[in-house]
């Protein structure tokens, strides 16, 4: 089996969309103390390019919950893997994700964190997949919408592999497995 990629999303596209999420979450959050959660794995270099750019005082931690294992497709099953470290009771949170698609795992952790008493939380994507969408969510912040392919680069990645390149990829697999 090989795979072929083909780009979707441009390097300097994904910059000018984390510029503009960055500008509208600084503004809406000035003068108050903010908590950036991101998703592991797949938002780690989102979330560290846009919270360079966010221009007031930020706390960032993680969170990571399971629900692909190695396949192309949602499991539907969503488990907690990694608690965030902070304490978010009476605080603004910021969930940080790289896409939204089923909207199963952003809706579980916005839900987790309602629970631990956060003040506010509010979702920040920079790809949403409206599509696929199996569950109700709002995205507050997001970088733009993508067509229902599977993807990979800027923190998406296909068993792992594809992360770290700079663009998004449409991945098209060929072959037999075996």
């Amino acid at each position: 089996m090989h795979s072929e990629l083909s780009m979707l999303v441009s390097h300097s596209v994904i910059e000018e969309a984390v510029s503009r999420l960055a500008r509208q979450i600084t503004e809406d959050y000035r003068g108050r103390p903010l908590v950036a959660i991101g998703i592991l794995k797949g938002a780690f270099i989102f979330m560290a390019d846009l919270v360079r750019q966010i221009g007031i005082p930020i706390e960032v931690d993680f969170m990571a919950v399971s629900s692909y294992g190695s396949g192309t497709e949602s499991s539907r099953c969503v488990t907690m893997v990694k608690e965030p470290s902070s304490d978010v009771r009476g605080k603004d949170v910021l969930v940080v994700e790289d896409i939204v698609d089923s909207g199963n795992t952003v809706s579980f952790v916005m839900q987790h964190l309602v629970e631990r008493g956060a003040r506010s939380v509010r979702l920040c994507a920079l790809a949403d997949k409206p599509s696929r969408r199996e569950t109700s969510v709002v995205i507050d912040y997001l970088g733009f919408t993508v067509p229902d392919r599977f993807l990979v680069g800027y923190g998406l990645d296909f068993d792992n592999k594809y992360r770290c390149l700079p663009d998004i990829y449409c991945m098209e697999t060929h072959g037999s497995e075996g």
